[in-house]
């Protein structure tokens, strides 16, 4: 062995899954708090929309998906990835402008905001070692989105958009896309009706925004931090995800004791 020579490192495995669980409870605290700060809450707030749109979310947020898959990626070629701050802050305008016109630059305002998450979870795999050009990564992008959002009424750990990958074996990114949008649809259903409470508008828009960039780029971490370590260990990812949604689960099994 000469003196240059670098010897590779194993991950410390409790470390890792206790330091990713510990950002998953941070992450799903977020969403609520910013609720609770505006005076709303998440249920009962789709009952805000019109019948017309949420008849068609699944078909507005599928779409949002696409377009925003499209762009972020050849947006790749021309613009470095950034910061988990600054994108927070751009998505923060982007939902201050839809919520100042209502409805219809809520709606519109969606494929944007969609595109610039996509885009932070992008640089997120690839700050994990991971090429998003290829097509395992290119799902993990978009999974990404399966997980409960920050407005999620349900408060157990979710662990599906963890493992939804191992069942789609040669899947394309298409047949993913269909599998997350219904899921998704329910998540941007909740945040299209708080955008239309009245009077704080463009408040309510851009704290929502917040709420979801914070969220969507912890989940990234979490799912990119999971699956690097899988590979580094060479350990079955489903024995791992089992292990992390337990350490999720502890402070709530102590509170209980």
């Amino acid at each position: 062995m000469t003196g240059t020579e670098i010897v590779p490192t194993t991950p410390d495995r409790d470390a890792v899954l206790d330091a990713l669980a510990a950002r998953y409870r941070s992450a799903n605290g977020v969403g609520m708090q910013v609720l609770g700060l505006l005076g709303g809450q998440a249920e009962g707030v789709l009952k805000r929309l019109p019948k017309g749109v949420t008849d068609q979310m699944d078909n507005v947020t599928r779409a949002a998906l696409e377009t925003a898959f499209d762009v972020a990626a050849r947006s790749r070629d021309a613009l470095p990835d950034q910061k988990d701050w600054l994108n927070t802050v751009v998505t923060m305008g982007t939902g201050a402008m839809g919520g100042f016109g209502g409805l219809p630059s809520a709606v519109a305002e969606l494929p944007v905001t969609t595109t610039v998450i996509l885009r932070a979870v992008q640089g997120i795999a690839v700050e994990h070692g991971f090429d998003p050009v290829e097509e395992t990564t290119r799902m993990d992008c978009v999974q990404v989105f399966a997980a409960a959002g920050p407005l999620s009424e349900d408060d157990g750990i979710d662990t599906s958009f963890l493992s939804m990958r191992l069942g789609l074996t040669g899947a394309t990114v298409q047949s993913l896309l269909t599998r997350v949008a219904p899921r998704l649809a329910t998540v941007l259903g909740q945040k299209l009706a708080a955008q239309t409470v009245p009077v704080l508008g463009a408040v309510v828009g851009a704290a929502i925004n917040y709420a979801f960039t914070s969220y969507y780029q912890d989940m990234a971490r979490i799912h990119f931090g999971l699956r690097k370590l899988s590979d580094e260990l060479g350990e079955d990812r489903a024995a791992l995800i089992e292990d992390f949604r337990q350490r999720v689960e502890r402070p709530k099994i102590r509170q209980a004791g």
